[in-house]
């Protein structure tokens, strides 16, 4: 067996095993490098394994040569090795910015101990989205939440809230992991097995047991809390805030990204074999939560006065259009919410980095101290407005194209309202993006601060991520030829 061959998992296990040794690194300039080398690692194993996929069709790896149900499987198909090339991509363009972010909001001695838990959560997102157990699932969400505690806590040189920010996502962290390993638990006492694939073909003939119904709602609320369904987002909205900001733009474009995926694959691929109870779970309880969330989100955003906050409820809004994306129960549904959460990752993650080149030289991300900033850090600003452009889902960028497939998925079921709701929430977008770029742009620099542009690296990832949107808003055939695939491989499972 070729070396290529053991991709699947050694795209986890690598920084697995990388994690400790970075934690020996005590120079943090060694530390980021080594830290660098194991994303982009991990960013050409997604895109050989998402190359593969489109090509020859889903790889699967069994563990330790133990073929399942009885071993672990990973499991690489169009939708996942989608989420694992954002994750990694996304990491490895985070990563550059990180080097001058952490110098500036991370005290020294605690570099190497936060380039080690970086590690430790890129491993879980990875392993999240790769694994086909639906137990090793639950043991790579740890990994990755309880790392990501600690990335959040890492801002309190700048903002003591940060520990009560880790310390609250900690206390719903625990809570979601909870309720998600007790459904999983109630799934394996009602097919004696774990293994995705073997689940979903033990489901279907069961159909209607109530053990089997519990649990699948013991998942879905666990899922819900991992990627910040409303009403139960309260981590987010602080934990975004106050965590560093290159921790903020890697969590927002992958942390939730995982827990969508999860949901997506529990909800298509396991129980949508069942027929009794996926169709009601996600249209009596995902829809509302989804359009609340869309209406919620943005209106909070609104009354923000520091913009990572801003951002956060508009990050709670825009998971809503995935979530209403899969209510939908359709191909072109499943293409929406694919689509956007690979652009959403692009437009989240180039709107935080632009807030951080801003942190970077003003000290501050609230708006009473940005006035007149376009006119000092004209590149920064101009990467803001064109993210906050694709954010609101205008022509030529990624957030169009979201925004399309939706449409186009409740045109097929004729459902104007829905129309109407996804229209009206993106127009209030409009809001809070102007609001900024009034301030930035229109009122004058505040007197005597003389403030520079950010420094390179941080402004070529930033742009990079720009570029990106509108890179992908122009030509979205790649995206959108992935998307399909993906979903009629969930909706084909489904059935």
């Amino acid at each position: 067996m070729m070396a290529v061959d053991h991709l699947p998992v050694l795209q986890v296990v690598g920084p697995l095993i990388a994690a400790p040794i970075c934690s020996l690194l005590r120079a943090r300039n060694l530390a980021w490098f080594f830290t660098l080398l194991v994303s982009i690692g991990a960013f050409l194993c997604s895109i050989y394994l998402l190359n593969t996929v489109l090509e020859t069709g889903p790889i699967s790896y069994a563990i330790g040569g133990w073929a399942a149900p009885l071993g672990i499987e990973y499991r690489v198909d169009a939708s996942n090795g989608f989420v694992l090339l954002i994750i990694s991509g996304i990491s490895s363009v985070v990563l550059p910015f990180a080097k001058r972010s952490f110098e500036l909001e991370v005290p020294e001695n605690q570099h190497s101990l936060l380039y080690t838990a970086y590690i430790l959560c890129l491993t879980g997102l990875l392993g999240i989205t790769a694994t086909a157990d639906a137990f090793n699932v639950f043991v790579f969400l740890e990994v990755s939440s309880l790392s990501t505690y600690v990335l959040v806590a890492a801002g309190a040189k700048q903002d003591r809230r940060a520990l009560t920010a880790a310390y609250n996502y900690l206390i719903l962290g625990t809570i979601g992991a909870t309720f998600f390993v007790i459904g999983v638990g109630l799934l394996y006492m009602a097919t004696g097995t774990l293994n995705m694939a073997d689940l979903a073909a033990r489901v279907g003939p069961i159909g209607g047991s109530r053990t089997l119904d519990v649990g699948f709602a013991f998942i879905v609320i666990g899922l819900a809390l991992k990627l910040a369904l409303f009403p139960l987002h309260n981590w987010l909205p602080n934990a975004y805030t106050y965590a560093p900001s290159a921790v903020t733009a890697f969590l927002a474009a992958t942390a939730t990204k995982a827990a969508v995926y999860l949901l997506l694959r529990f909800c298509f691929t396991i129980f949508g074999s069942g027929s009794g109870f996926l169709a009601p779970m996600v249209g009596l309880v995902c829809m509302p939560l989804a359009l609340a969330g869309m209406f919620a989100g943005s209106l909070a955003a609104i009354y923000q006065y520091n913009l990572k906050r801003m951002l956060a409820y508009s990050s709670v809004a825009q998971i809503g259009y995935m979530v209403l994306g899969i209510s939908f129960l359709s191909i072109t549904g499943l293409m929406a919410t694919t689509l956007h959460l690979f652009n959403h990752a692009l437009m989240k993650g180039a709107l935080f980095m632009a807030l951080g080149c801003v942190f970077f030289r003003v000290r501050s991300v609230n708006i009473n101290d940005l006035s007149g900033i376009a006119r000092q850090m004209p590149w920064t600003m101009a990467a803001f407005v064109i993210s906050g452009l694709s954010l609101i889902g205008v022509p030529l960028t990624v957030g169009f194209i979201s925004k399309w497939y939706l449409i186009s998925a409740a045109l097929e079921q004729e459902a104007w309202v829905l129309i109407a709701l996804i229209l009206a929430s993106s127009l209030l977008a409009v809001i809070y993006i102007w609001r900024v770029i009034e301030v930035a742009y229109l009122k004058d620099p505040i007197p005597g601060r003389t403030v520079t542009e950010a420094p390179l690296s941080m402004l070529l990832p930033t742009w990079a991520l720009v570029i990106a949107n509108i890179y992908f808003g122009v030509d979205a055939s790649l995206t959108t030829r992935v998307a399909r695939m993906a979903a009629e491989g969930l909706v084909g499972m489904a059935q």
